[in-house]
C-alpha cells in the first residue's frame, strides 16, 4: 500500500459453523445465566412453581437473544487501515490509523480492537470503543518502529464484539493486511570526484558524434524556434526543405554497487554488526550516485542484480525513483548468502563489460567487501578490469571482533590492481570514509585490457 493510502479491511466475514460458532462465544457470565436458568426451570418443574419457571426461562432466553443479535449484526461492521509512510528507515516511526464504521441500522455494543504486529515493532496495540451509533465511525491510531530492517506484516485486524450485558463475546478477524518496509539507515554523502567527472553526465555522446563525422548525422525537419546555427545544409539541399541537427543528449554514466553478503565474510549480528554497516553504506551510496545523475544498479556476490528493468541499470526521471525504491526494498530484506566466493559477481560484471565499452568506459564500481582470502582477493582484483573506476571498502572481521587487523595485505593487492581501497574500522562514519576515498589517488597498479 502506498504511503497514506487507505487499505480496506473489509466487513467481518461469517465464520464456518454459523450460529453454532456464535454460541461458542458465550462468556462465563452468559454460560452462568444458561446454567442458572436451566436449574431454575428444573426446580420449578419438580416443585410446581410457575413463577420460578418464568425466571428460569428469562435466564435462558436472554443469552440466546444476545447470541442471535450479535450473529445478525456482527458482519455489518467495516474497517480500514492507513499506514503512513509504508517505507521508513531503521529507527524511524510509521503511523497506523484504524477506522471502524458501523454500517448497520442498530448501534453496536462495546468493541475491542486488536491489531496483529510483529514483536519487533512493539507491543500489540489494543483499543476499547464505546457504543458506536448507527452509521457512526471511530478512529484510533498507534505508532510502530523498528531498529531492524525488514518487511513486517501489519494485521489482520481483530475485532471483539460484546453485547450490553456482557453475555456474549465474538472475536473475528478481517482478511486484509499491510506491509511496513524498514529500509537501512542512510546518510547524505559529500560530492566527490571518483571518475574525473563532476556528475553522472559525460560527454561520451558528443565524442561519438564527432567521431561519426558530419555525414552520419541524422537530421530532422526545422521547427520554429530552432537555432539557425544547427541547420544541416547538406540535408537541406537533399530534401528540399530546411533540416537541422538533432539535439545532442548527454550520456549517463553507469555505477554498480557491489555488496558482499557471504556469511563467512562477516562476524557478529545485530544493528551494530559489520554486515549491517555494509548494507547501510551500500544504501547510502546508491542514493548518492542516483542523485548525482548516474544510472545505477545493485549487485551482490550471488550475481543477483536490482535496478532497472530486468535487473539492468536504472534510467532517468521517474524510473530512477522507482529503481531507488526497488533497490532499497531489496536491501531491506537482504541477508547472508551461503556462497563461498565472488565468482558469480565477477561473471555478472563480465556480462556488462560490453556495455561499459560502448559507453566510453564510464562505468564506476563501488564494492563493499567482507573478509577476503587469497583466492577471493584475486577475484576482486580482476573485477577492476571491467570498470573505468573502482572503489573498495573492505571490512576486516578481525578488527570488528577486537582482534589485530589482517586486512593490509588484501588492500595492497587491490590497490596494485587499480582499486581505490579503504579499510573500514569498527563504527566508522561512512561519510568520512567516502570523502577519504574521493581524495585518495587511484590505485597505483595498472590493469589489463578487457578479457
Amino acid at each position: 500500500m502506498g504511503a497514506g493510502a487507505p487499505r480496506g479491511a473489509g466487513g467481518l466475514p461469517r465464520e464456518a459453523g454459523g450460529l453454532r460458532a456464535s454460541l461458542a462465544g458465550l462468556t462465563t457470565r452468559g454460560r452462568s445465566f444458561l446454567a442458572a436458568g436451566a436449574a431454575a426451570a428444573a426446580c420449578a418443574y419438580v416443585l410446581g412453581q410457575s413463577q420460578l419457571l418464568r425466571v428460569g426461562l428469562l435466564l435462558v432466553v436472554l443469552p440466546l437473544i444476545c447470541v442471535l443479535a450479535l450473529h445478525c449484526t456482527r458482519h455489518r461492521v467495516s474497517g480500514s487501515r492507513r499506514l503512513t509512510p509504508s517505507r521508513v528507515p531503521a529507527g524511524g516511526e510509521a503511523r497506523v490509523q484504524l477506522r471502524m464504521e458501523n454500517v448497520s441500522r442498530v448501534p453496536t455494543g462495546l468493541l475491542m480492537l486488536q491489531d496483529r504486529v510483529p514483536y519487533v515493532l512493539g507491543p500489540r496495540p489494543r483499543f476499547v470503543l464505546d457504543r458506536v451509533e448507527a452509521s457512526g465511525r471511530r478512529e484510533v491510531s498507534y505508532r510502530v518502529r523498528s531498529d531492524l530492517r525488514g518487511r513486517y506484516p501489519l494485521g489482520p485486524l481483530q475485532l471483539r464484539l460484546t453485547d450490553p450485558f456482557g453475555l456474549v463475546e465474538l472475536t473475528r478477524s478481517f482478511s486484509a493486511y499491510d506491509t511496513l518496509t524498514v529500509v537501512p539507515r542512510t546518510e547524505p554523502l559529500p560530492p566527490v570526484r571518483m571518475t574525473g567527472e563532476a556528475n553522472g553526465y559525460g560527454d561520451g555522446a558528443r565524442r561519438s558524434l564527432a567521431l561519426a563525422g558530419d555525414d552520419d548525422v541524422i537530421p530532422r525537419t526545422y521547427r520554429r524556434g530552432d537555432d539557425l546555427r544547427r541547420v544541416h545544409w547538406r540535408s537541406t539541399a537533399r530534401y528540399g526543405e530546411l533540416m537541422v541537427r538533432r539535439e545532442e543528449q548527454p550520456q549517463r554514466s553507469k555505477a554498480t554497487v557491489l555488496l558482499d553478503t557471504r556469511r563467512r565474510a562477516y562476524e557478529g549480528a545485530g544493528p551494530d554488526s559489520a554486515f549491517e554497516w555494509a548494507v547501510s553504506a551500500a544504501a547510502s551510496t546508491l542514493l548518492h550516485v542516483l542523485e548525482q545523475g548516474f544510472s545505477a544498479r545493485l549487485l551482490t556476490d550471488t550475481g543477483d542484480c536490482a535496478g532497472g528493468e530486468g535487473g539492468g541499470f536504472s534510467a532517468g526521471g521517474q524510473e530512477s525513483a522507482e529503481a531507488a525504491g526497488l533497490m532499497m526494498d531489496t536491501l531491506a530484506v537482504v541477508g547472508h548468502s551461503d556462497g563461498s566466493g565472488l565468482s558469480a559477481a565477477h561473471d555478472a560484471l563480465r556480462g556488462a563489460g560490453a556495455g561499459f565499452a560502448a559507453s566510453g568506459g564510464d562505468g564506476l564500481l563501488i564494492a563493499f567487501f567482507g573478509d577476503l582470502d587469497d583466492v577471493q582477493a584475486e577475484t576482486a582484483a580482476r573485477m577492476r578490469r571491467r570498470s573505468a573506476g573502482a572503489v573498495a571498502f573492505v571490512l576486516d572481521p578481525a578488527t570488528w571482533a577486537g582482534e589485530p587487523s589482517r586486512v593490509e595485505e588484501r588492500l595492497r593487492r587491490l590497490r596494485d590492481a587499480g582499486w581505490t581501497a579503504v579499510s573500514v574500522p569498527p563504527g566508522a562514519a561512512f561519510g568520512e570514509l567516502w570523502r577519504q576515498a574521493g581524495n585518495a589517488p587511484l590505485g597505483t597498479g595498472s590493469f589489463g585490457g578487457r578479457e
